[in-house]
């Protein structure tokens, strides 16, 4: 069982890190547009990929500082995280084979 959770962890921690075509996704340099997608797609990945709890989810991509607020959306499969005013991530999970990816 744990070793399906770790390659399952994996495949969506990979699965994160292009868009749905295979583009590698850059980041203008910004810490907060950094914080909130990763925020996103972890919280995705562990509400719809893990199938844990919110709120063990909550707390699992809580960073020090917290600067990320988290939404979840269960019925669309969604999570959408904000930093301050400008800063906004959202994250989908797709399938089963892709997992969840930043919009």
């Amino acid at each position: 069982m744990k070793k399906t959770m770790l390659a399952l962890f994996t495949l969506a921690a990979l699965g994160g890190c292009a868009d749905p075509n295979g583009t590698p996704r850059t980041f203008a340099n910004s810490d907060l547009e950094l914080a909130v997608g990763n925020a996103a797609r972890m919280g995705c990945s562990c509400l719809f990929v893990m199938e844990m709890p919110e709120a063990y989810c909550r707390a699992w991509v809580k960073a020090s500082p917290d600067v990320a607020k988290l939404s979840f959306d269960v019925a669309n499969k969604r999570v959408e995280s904000s930093s301050f005013v400008s800063f906004a991530a959202t994250a989908r999970y797709v399938d089963e084979k892709r997992g969840c990816i930043l919009e």
